[in-house]
């Protein structure tokens, strides 16, 4: 088995993945209440996932204040589909339903 995406893995990112997998789209105020992170930490997740290329960010304004729109790529989709295979088989080995092969 190979090793778990790091980047998917930390709790945060993977939810904010999650949630991005189940929408078209989220603009951060509806991320930062509905995961409940601060600001600084939505932000500092939100750029390691771009910058892996597993989201993609769009700034605009509304008026003069600023609006930021979030996107999973295909690339995250790809990324959370194999972490959530991953973690399947690792349940299955701990229920005995796979066998370790030699």
């Amino acid at each position: 088995m190979s090793e778990l995406d790091r980047i998917v893995h930390e709790p945060a990112r993977l939810r904010i993945l999650t949630m991005l997998a189940g929408v078209e789209v989220a603009d951060f105020n509806f991320l930062l209440n509905t995961l409940g992170l601060t600001k600084g930490n939505l932000s500092s997740h939100i750029d390691k996932l771009e910058k892996a290329g597993y989201v993609e960010v769009e700034k605009s304004f509304d008026g003069k204040i600023p609006h930021t729109e979030f996107r999973i790529t295909s690339k995250g989709k790809e990324a959370l589909e194999k972490y959530w295979a991953q973690i399947e088989e690792i349940r299955k080995m701990g229920a005995g339903e796979v066998k370790k092969e030699d």
